[in-house]
């Protein structure tokens, strides 16, 4: 493919148009690309295909575009169900995981390269599950954030870069389906597309931005981070549960929410479309004592939901038995952090007026250099400095608090000598 930044019209998809330079805005306007340039190539879901693929990759050079797709909103996890890797010299692959269930030779086959994705984060998990580990990443998501663009999705950050139109139509299917439509497959295809003449173009302007080293920081860091812990109560992320200010009826929700978290993994389906949130949250209302009383809400209508209505009210009944030591409190369990900053100034005004002091000058830094506050320095690591800083303020103590919570160099030379000349002086 011949796409590395000389414009639309180099492509065998699209029309003439304008030749989306990486340090101009957006494009007035943008050509859709609505075909692979080599095709849209076949599954890959057979041994001897598979071993092919591994074969090819291997023998390529150059960086390698890898994307993943999932079937969130469908089932349980956050499983891979297509894994989508181009190497320029090679082609494009379609790998289907579900027949091999491990892809380790594919990763080890690509390992060497660089990879190149667009909000890395959320496919890196799902390949590791599969075998699959990067040495070096290039995020394109991360590479826009860093400089400044508006719009960080895909489809904008190609459009506005390359001059290409992404449809994205596609994004929030059932990727699970078999066999999967070819307008779907062909979406897929182009995602990868044009990943690394993205990168090569992104990579030049975070150069002449003088943020390459920003930028690797970054890319290591999603690269390495650590699986997020188990949440503590989950069923208190049911949505409406807030709503319910009795002990009670909070249990009924643990005891919906845990029955129903069984039923899904069971079959394999997103827990809300085994019994959606808002069903939940009506029956800890009414707190039924029958089923006949159970399928009378409005929200247990469905045939699905009729189906199952006995296991739900013994869940229900369950959670109406409980002895009063053992409901769940009001309030979840607490975090190791500082309270809301909005109660702050009851609670300890002299770290309010730290707070007050240190977001504007956090938020000037970021528009000073173009990058998204959150990007600069994660909020929370803020909020836990104002809260309980070191006993020493200064530059020094100030950067060893922020680099134990996880920010990197770049990050704490811009920021930690102002924060702390400005918390210090307001002693």
């Amino acid at each position: 493919m011949t796409v590395p930044g000389t414009g639309p019209s180099d492509h065998p998809a699209a029309a003439s148009g304008p030749d989306g330079q990486a340090d101009a805005p957006a494009a007035p306007e943008v050509v859709p690309l609505l075909e692979p340039a080599d095709g849209v190539p076949r599954v890959v879901d057979t041994p001897a295909a598979y071993r092919a693929a591994v074969e090819r990759l291997a023998a390529g050079t150059g960086p390698v575009a890898v994307d993943a797709e999932r079937a969130s909103g469908y089932r349980y996890g956050q499983a891979t169900y297509l894994v989508q890797v181009r190497r320029e010299d090679v082609g494009t692959f379609l790998i289907d995981p579900v027949p091999f269930g491990d892809l380790s030779a594919l990763g080890d086959a690509i390992a060497d390269a660089e990879w190149v994705l667009h909000a890395a984060s959320q496919d890196l998990p799902g390949l590791a599950d599969l075998g699959m580990h990067a040495t070096r990443v290039f995020d394109t998501e991360l590479a826009a954030r860093l400089l400044g663009y508006e719009r960080v999705g895909l489809g904008a950050v190609v459009a506005r870069v390359l001059g290409y139109g992404l449809a994205k139509e596609h994004s929030a299917v059932d990727w699970s389906t078999r066999p999967l439509p070819d307008a779907w497959l062909r979406y897929a295809a182009l995602d990868v597309e044009l990943l690394v003449a993205l990168r090569d173009h992104m990579a030049a302007e975070l150069a002449a931005t003088g943020k390459t080293d920003w930028a690797a920081q970054e890319f290591e860091a999603v690269r390495l981070a650590p699986p997020p812990p188990p949440r503590v109560d989950p069923w208190r992320r049911t949505s409406g549960s807030h709503t319910l200010r009795d002990r009670r009826r909070l249990a009924v929700v643990r005891a919906l929410w845990e029955a129903r978290d069984a039923n899904a993994r069971t079959r394999d389906l997103s827990p809300g479309r085994v019994l959606p949130d808002r069903a939940v949250v009506a029956a800890a209302q009414a707190l039924p004592r029958t089923v006949a009383d159970l399928v009378r809400l409005p929200e247990f209508a469905s045939k699905g939901a009729r189906r199952r209505a006995a296991a739900w009210q013994q869940a229900i009944t369950t959670a109406l038995q409980l002895p009063d030591v053992d409901l769940p409190p009001l309030r979840g369990p607490g975090t190791d952090g500082p309270p809301p900053p909005r109660a702050w100034a009851d609670r300890d005004p002299a770290a309010a007026a730290r707070l007050d002091l240190a977001r504007p000058l956090v938020a000037a830094l970021a528009e000073e250099h173009h990058v998204p506050v959150e990007n600069l320095l994660q909020p929370d690591a803020l909020r836990r400095l104002c809260w309980t800083p070191p006993a020493t303020l200064d530059e020094a103590s100030v950067a060893a608090f922020l680099r134990g919570r996880g920010a990197r160099a770049w990050q704490v030379d811009l920021v930690a000598g102002p924060v702390a000349r400005a918390l210090s002086d307001a002693r």
